[in-house]
Formats: structure tokens, C-alpha cells, sequence
């Protein structure tokens, strides 16, 4: 495969060991890093895994568990809820509240653009990001 032609971060672990900004988004994914990623991601300490969510309606508390296990205070976490900005249950608000994480919601395009910002200052920054197609 040429050295320019896109992977994916599907490797079974669907993680990629680096935080990377954003080339691309939509069509049901993201580029970064010279690879392509179908389905939702989430950007943290660790670097960027492939997310089982696939709407802001299936989004629950414990699908931030990983974020929960990584993040620490204080930190922030951008939430990229799809086409439009959606705010998730009352729950999920007070458990990021509730353990000193700043919880900032926006669409995915809004968060995938903010994040790279972050990035290129060498703030510390993490998503949770919901593909669009």
C-alpha cells in the first residue's frame, strides 16, 4: 500500500496510540494521521479509540466510562453530539459535574474544529466525537 494512501484505525484494538488533529470529517468518520476511521472517537490521554456510539440518543453514562477512568481534574472534555448540538440526559451532565471534568457540548463539526485548535496550542484537550454523515 502506497505510503500515502489512508489506514484505519480498525487494528481490533481500534486505538491509535497519539493524539493527531483532524484532516477530515463526515461520510460516517474521520481522517487523521494518514488514516481513516469509520464511526465515532474518542480523543484522550491514551490517544484516539474507536467509540460504539452512534447517536446522541444511544449516548449513556456508561458510555463515558473510559473517559471517567482517564480523565482527572482538572480537564475538560469536548462532546461532539452529531450534525446538531444535542445536551445528553441530566445523568451524564452531573457525572462529569460531579468529578470536576469540564463537559463542553457542541455538534461534531464545532468540537472536531475546536479540538484541533487546542491541539495546535499544546493545550490539553479531549473529545468524544460522534461521526455525521
Amino acid at each position: 500500500m502506497a505510503a500515502d494512501t489512508p489506514q484505519s484505525v480498525h487494528d481490533g484494538l481500534q486505538h491509535y496510540p497519539s493524539q493527531a488533529p483532524f484532516d477530515a470529517y463526515g461520510n460516517g468518520g474521520f481522517r487523521f494521521a494518514g488514516m481513516s476511521h469509520r464511526g465515532s472517537l474518542l480523543c484522550l490521554p491514551s490517544g484516539i479509540h474507536g467509540w460504539d456510539v452512534a447517536s446522541p440518543m444511544s449516548v449513556s453514562l456508561d458510555s463515558f466510562s473510559r473517559v471517567f477512568d482517564e480523565l482527572a481534574p482538572p480537564s475538560f472534555l469536548l462532546f461532539g453530539t452529531g450534525a446538531a448540538q444535542v445536551f445528553p440526559a441530566l445523568e451524564i451532565r452531573q457525572a462529569f459535574a460531579a468529578r470536576l471534568i469540564g463537559f463542553e457540548i457542541m455538534d461534531t463539526g464545532a468540537a472536531a474544529r475546536t479540538y484541533n485548535v487546542l491541539l495546535a496550542e499544546k493545550r490539553p484537550v479531549f473529545a468524544a466525537l460522534i461521526a455525521v454523515d
